[in-house]
């Protein structure tokens, strides 16, 4: 079986049932097929992990600017500013 667009890839999936129609309904209720349904789900989750990652990754060509940038921020009065308000986090 031939894909259309070489770009797509296929998913089989298993589940319950009791999961299937879960999805179905869902799928439904906003207007999309089970799949798109499926696929955007998954997509958001994955944004939200990567999105809590605290790794920030940075191609090689720039990896050396960017530890400089890290290593000289700014010194002007807006930084000094924010740098002297409260955190929420900080007793």
């Amino acid at each position: 079986m031939s894909n259309a667009n070489p770009s797509m890839r296929t998913v089989r999936l298993k589940a319950s049932d009791e999961v299937w129609s879960l999805i179905d309904r869902a799928a439904k209720l906003r207007g999309q097929t089970s799949a798109e349904f499926i696929v955007g789900a998954a997509q958001g989750a994955a944004e939200d992990v990567l999105a809590d990652c605290p790794v920030a990754l940075v191609p090689a060509s720039s990896y050396d600017h960017y530890l400089q940038i890290l290593d000289q921020p700014p010194r002007n009065d807006g930084f000094r500013r924010l740098m002297r308000v409260e955190k929420p986090w900080q007793d």
